[in-house]
């Protein structure tokens, strides 16, 4: 930087990080909204101590008009006001430049900005969402300000390390409800507008600053210190707010525990916001909520949507002390927040709802990272961010899944009593200030005396994840391990990897840290504690990774292999472990590292198997498979459906369609899943019930014949009968769109439209995603296409992608398009296609997408083709077929 006599405006362009040499204290803001507009216009009075010589202040503003004759820099006791000489936004960077002719005195001073703006369509930064009321289309105006959009309502240091406090004036119309991060302090009404002032917030960083202003009804409850919790949602569905309430309540004691420091507002808020781009928002004493995300009908919801809400807002309420109270220094460490809150979701949601065994539904998340990590386009946890663009590609699967995956390890490894001492120390320490990844390692090292640093330093700042692979020598376990990809090679990374096993059963266990490339392991005495004679004719086994606490893969020789699937067959494992075992199977199989064979024969030990958590996991890859051996062996396709079709009816047909008095929370959601599953495999008896049930729907939308849970089965089920000379089906799915101001259901629809075999059904499904009946938000739901769609999709795709990238750009959802439309491809050709089209047009939005869309269709082609090579498969599939 050169010195401040000689800094010019071009010294600020293209920099990651705003300059240090001034810091905001406090901002003074007043904003006046016109909603019939929608526009805003205010004035802001920031606070600003400069630390170090400079004749510029630097700060973020983006799609703001400043006022350059407003912009007015003062010191205290002076009664000299200073004039900018140059006020230069720089668009491309977002930055605002204000240069004045002389260096700024050290110390405090005051700088008084005014600008206007526009509420946009982009659900980003200061927004417009439409909601309807007495048959009227009315606008709300919502802010989204995560990860750098609070620069788009008022000109601020829009980084997470420059906190500052909030003193927020609002003028909006006097008949609308508006809220922000603190109570109101003062209201003040002149007929049809009124003002507002908020209380000053506590010190906290630009992106949780949070403003809504529309027309709400509202619910309430309290702390047991008074604090008062609110569920705000459009007129009429206050009622859907109950169940988010009582969890949020309970959440935050839970917490305020937990943490050992009271939740430190003195109110929280949680709002039902009709256009949303993300699930929901953590701003401080202000969440906000997709209405899926946060309202709950015991009518009209699935038994999913209530986990989906317990764990969303048990997620969101983490964050107001993990990420709010203590914030990450700068996005390099978002996983800070994110993974964490993810984690500590599943710890409140199962106090709250034991019965549910959320820790083992946890490992869906694992199950998400693992897949993603595996990919050589994948990222570190950790991962320098070099410019505001870059953002939002690493709010993905690596930041939220891996980083609660290693959460979760690190805390077995350490104790959970320990972990959480550490953790209250950690938030204690840094208390309304920023901190770093390594931060939190020292303060967990200093607790438990164990080498945290060292060991999470492997896991956090390197990409990707080992195999181990093991295999057995007499009484001696050799163990290797090696960076797994998901294209067959070997990575060269290398972990201190926290190892678990047991051998025959789960007492006693083995723990150690693998430090080294090659381990060997005497095992003689774990192997004498099980049936070293056999007398009770039990196949002896070892499992790795006891309960999937670590974030790894095993693979095992032929003769542990045996001894696993025996483990499996006979109800040896943990649920927590049959999941490990057929995940890792799966994964190896598309890596080229097993068989499809052999993995077909392990599912086959699944056939007896009844709990959601396990089976969910089988469904998925069972689906999956059914994809693939579609381009790989089609003479053998309709086979290995059959086979898998199988597998899956047992637990169907015990479940049946109907729920059953007294039947658990996960048995509603395994029956839901199953029929799903039967009707994506092509089971025709399931399709016609399917049918059958949704026609009685049809008349009677009460019908207990079609429950929320078993709904999108049916849905599922009519879109295969579809065809152009039949689209009855399609036309009153499209009805019930129309018709339900339900989200949830409109998602179960949406979800449905494009899984039709008709190429004419799916086009036409893919438009009506570009029409006014359906919100941008929910576009990417209908992304749901069947495998004969696909490349009318991708033709669709190219069609339309100046008005989907115009339309969808702003936000992360234009990644989702890419990936749902590109990835299930699995042939080369296909990816050279894509990438020759995206050449040209590829962003830094979506690049990281598209890059790991290429490389799993590349991935595919490669399985396809082992499959393909593959000479014992027609063997194995016909033997497997006259079993079940």
């Amino acid at each position: 930087m050169a010195k401040a006599e000689q800094q010019s405006v071009e010294d600020f362009k293209g920099q990651a990080r705003l300059p240090r040499f001034a810091n905001p204290k406090r901002y003074v803001i007043s904003l006046r909204v016109d909603l019939a507009r929608c526009a805003f216009s205010g004035s802001s009075t920031i606070a600003v101590a400069v630390v170090s010589s400079t004749r510029f202040l630097v700060l973020n503003a983006a799609d703001l008009a400043v006022d350059p004759a407003s912009v007015r820099f003062t010191t205290p006791g002076s009664s000299e006001e200073l004039k900018p000489s140059e006020v230069v936004a720089v668009e491309e960077d977002e930055i605002l430049v204000v240069g004045f002719d002389t260096t700024l005195p050290i110390g405090d001073g005051e700088l008084r900005i005014g600008f206007t703006g526009t509420l946009n369509d982009q659900m980003r930064g200061f927004y417009r969402s439409k909601y309807e009321y007495n048959g009227e289309i009315r606008n709300m105006a919502v802010t989204q300000f995560e990860a750098v959009d609070a620069r788009r309502c008022f000109p601020c240091w829009d980084e997470p390390a420059f906190k500052a406090t909030f003193k927020i004036t609002l003028e909006v119309p006097s008949e609308l409800v508006a809220l922000s991060n603190m109570p109101v302090a003062e209201e003040k009404v002149n007929g049809v507008v009124k003002t507002l002032s908020f209380e000053e917030s506590p010190i906290m960083s630009t992106y949780l600053v949070a403003i809504v202003v529309g027309l709400f009804d509202y619910i309430e409850d309290k702390l047991p210190d008074g604090t008062k919790v609110r569920v705000y949602c459009q007129v009429g569905k206050s009622s859907q707010g109950k169940f988010a309430l009582d969890v949020a309540v309970k959440s935050l004691q839970l917490y305020e525990n937990y943490f050992a420091v009271p939740y430190p507002l003195p109110k929280l808020d949680m709002v039902a916001i009709p256009d949303f781009a993300a699930g929901a928002m953590e701003n401080y004493g202000l969440v906000t909520y997709r209405e899926t995300a946060l309202l709950y009908d015991d009518r009209l919801s699935s038994a999913s949507n209530k986990q989906s809400v317990a764990i969303t807002v048990a997620h969101e309420l983490a964050h107001q002390w993990f990420g709010n109270l203590v914030t990450m220094e700068w996005w390099t460490h978002l996983w800070l927040n994110e993974g964490f809150a993810s984690w500590v979701s599943y710890l409140a949601v199962d106090s709250l709802f034991p019965e549910w065994k959320i820790w083992t539904q946890f490992l869906e998340e694992t199950a998400a990272g693992l897949m993603l990590d595996a990919l050589s386009e994948s990222h570190p946890i950790e991962v320098e961010i070099n410019h505001a663009n870059e953002i939002d590609a690493i709010f993905d699967s690596i930041s939220y899944d891996k980083g609660a995956s290693v959460i979760r390890m690190l805390q077995s490894y350490l104790g959970a009593e320990s972990f959480q001492q550490a953790l209250a120390s950690y938030i204690k320490k840094y208390t309304y200030s920023n901190a770093k990844t390594e931060d939190l390692w020292a303060v967990l090292e200093e607790k438990s005396r164990e080498p945290v640093k060292d060991l999470m330093n492997s896991w956090t700042k390197q990409q990707g994840y080992p195999v181990i692979y093991a295999n057995l020598k007499k009484h001696e376990l050799e163990l290797e391990q090696a960076q797994f990809l998901s294209d067959g090679s070997s990575g060269t990374g290398m972990w201190i990897i926290p190892v678990t096993l047991c051998c025959g059963s789960y007492n006693p266990q083995e723990k150690f840290l693998l430090k080294s490339k090659y381990h060997k392991l005497d095992i003689k005495e774990l192997v004498s504690s099980h049936d070293p004679n056999n007398e009770n004719g039990e196949r002896f086994w070892i499992k790795l990774n006891v309960d999937q606490t670590g974030f790894y893969r095993v693979k095992y020789d032929d003769e542990l292999a045996a001894g696993i699937r025996y483990a499996v067959q006979a109800n040896k494992l943990s649920l927590m472990d049959k999941i490990g075992v057929v995940e890792d199977s799966y994964a190896l199989s598309v890596a080229c590292k097993q068989t499809l064979s052999s993995l077909l024969f392990l599912l086959s030990a699944y056939g007896e198997e009844f709990d959601y958590t396990v089976l969910s996991h089988v469904i998925v890859i069972s689906c999956k498979i059914a994809d693939v051996v579609m381009d790989a062996t089609p003479e053998l396709a309709n086979d290995i459906k059959l086979f898998l079709i199988n597998l899956l009816l047992s637990a169907a047909k015990k479940l049946g369609w109907d729920p059953k008095d007294g039947e658990n929370h996960l048995d509603v959601m395994l029956r839901s899943d199953l029929l799903v599953a039967l009707v994506r495999l092509g089971h025709e008896e399931t399709i016609n019930e399917a049918v059958k049930r949704f026609n009685i729907f049809l008349n009677d939308r009460n019908t207990p014949l079609l429950p929320p849970d078993n709904r999108k089965a049916a849905y599922l089920g009519v879109m295969q009968t579809v065809s152009t000379s039949n689209k009855s089906g399609f036309e009153s799915l499209l009805r019930i769109y129309t018709e339900t101001d339900q989200s949830q259901e409109r998602v179960r629809v949406l979800g449905s439209l494009a899984s039709c075999p008709d190429k004419e059904i799916v086009l036409e499904a893919l438009n009506f995603l570009l029409t006014r009946k359906v919100r941008n938000q929910d576009a990417i739901y209908g992304l749901g296409i069947s495998r004969q769609g696909r490349e009318t999709a991708w033709v669709w795709l190219k069609e339309n992608w100046d008005y989907i990238s115009k339309t969808w750009a702003a936000s992360s959802l234009i990644s989702r398009f890419v990936s749902a439309i590109v990835s299930p491809f699995n042939s080369s050709e296909k990816a050279v296609e894509v990438e020759e089209f995206f050449a040209s047009r590829v962003k830094p939005s979506f690049e990281r997408a598209l890059k790991q869309s290429l490389e799993r269709v590349r991935i595919n082609a490669k399985w396809v083709e082992s499959i393909r090579g593959e000479q014992s498969l027609a063997d194995a599939v016909k033997e497997l077929v006259h079993k079940t």
